[in-house]
């Protein structure tokens, strides 16, 4: 992974909307079925939208029934860090960027077991789809 990106809070103000940067800077969720959720047979990438590193791939992705994307794998190890997270008086473990360290999410133990066993949930606002990578 390439060195961490560092900005200050001005600097991720003007480069995302306001709900990425809830979302991804202040470890907020966008509403289930809000975002682009949808399993499609597409070929691609889905990079951050904070730092553009590519974290999931679209053939990894699985209709969960959660309202937000959900994956059984990131791309490859080490794009993303998972830290644990007992806000909200839940044990989760959050999933943010490697990067950036922006939040993207949450990762459970309740995937697909005919592959990881792992659900990647993941706002749809933390991410950018890039077809054909």
């Amino acid at each position: 992974m390439r060195r961490k990106i560092e900005k200050s809070d001005a600097e991720w103000r003007a480069q995302l909307t306001p709900e990425q940067y809830h979302v991804t800077r202040e470890k907020g969720t966008e509403r289930p079925f809000s975002g682009d959720h949808r399993v499609t047979d597409e070929h691609g990438i889905y990079h951050c939208v904070c730092c553009n590193a590519p974290l999931f791939e679209n053939e990894h992705k699985f209709d969960a029934g959660c309202g937000w994307p959900s994956f059984d794998r990131p791309l490859v190890s080490g794009c993303v860090e998972e830290h644990p997270d007992t806000t909200q008086g839940m044990q989760r473990t959050e999933v943010t960027c490697a990067r950036c360290n922006a939040h993207l999410g949450h990762v459970f133990p309740d995937g697909p077991a005919e592959t990881t066993g792992l659900r990647y949930c993941i706002n749809s606002v933390a991410i950018q789809f890039h077809a054909g990578e």
